[in-house]
């Protein structure tokens, strides 16, 4: 079997740690200390996070959709797969050096998606992002984490927060979806998104298609038209 091969390295922005990049062969994976983020091969649920959310927003006109973390760019892949052309997607990464592996190394991964007119990056806070955007999206998809809680920084444990969540339908139209990711269920964070006034579905999907562990999704609706 080939070897890991580390090919960069960068720190967090503010209080986070050091994220990796690996490779072994075509597959690519992403590291926090002894926490595997994101692997090339299992794509399953982030496509499932976008696919998901459209399906709520699918009737909507010039549909706008921010996702929170670039990773690996499944989700946002898949949601240009099924967002209409006059659709916008826009991006939010804390990280330089995610965009730079996704222009580099990862660039077969992303299949010039970046460089699709309805995408724009935003690098920054996606925290700062909902909170400064007032009735300005259709959905929210957030895979910043590996679930409901500040992992890849303690500081994002405000995004899953009652204040973060009740930005977050501040921030969508009515009839609006939060998508949130998660390795596992989190019965906690469920109730938080019914108490800040979410209408709320929990999905559980195949980390690969229709293999692989199980990953959690919560569909978190903006009730009103």
């Amino acid at each position: 079997m080939l070897p890991w091969i580390e090919l960069d390295r960068t720190a967090i922005p503010g209080d986070g740690g050091e994220l990796r990049l690996k490779q072994r062969g075509q597959e690519f994976s992403i590291m926090l200390g002894a926490n595997e983020l994101m692997n090339s091969r299992l794509s399953g649920s982030e496509e499932a996070l976008a696919t998901l959310s459209f399906e709520r927003i699918a009737n909507v006109r010039r549909p706008a959709m921010l996702i929170g973390g670039l990773g690996m760019g499944f989700t946002l892949r898949a949601a240009l797969a099924v967002m209409p052309s006059d659709s916008e997607v826009t991006v939010g990464e804390l990280v330089p050096a995610v965009i730079a592996w996704a222009r580099g190394p990862m660039a077969d991964i992303f299949k010039g998606s970046l460089d699709d007119p309805r995408v724009t990056v935003r690098e920054g806070d996606v925290g700062n992002m909902i909170a400064n955007a007032k009735s300005r999206y259709d959905a929210i998809l957030l895979d910043v984490d590996n679930g409901p809680d500040g992992l890849t920084r303690k500081s994002n444990d405000g995004l899953y927060s009652h204040s973060g969540l009740v930005a977050a339908l501040a921030a969508l139209r009515p009839g609006g979806v939060l998508a949130v990711w998660s390795s596992g269920l989190d019965e906690a964070f469920t109730r938080r998104l019914k108490q800040a006034g979410f209408a709320t579905e929990v999905k559980s999907v195949r980390a690969h298609k229709r293999s692989g562990a199980r990953h959690t999704i919560w569909l978190a609706v903006k009730k009103g038209t």
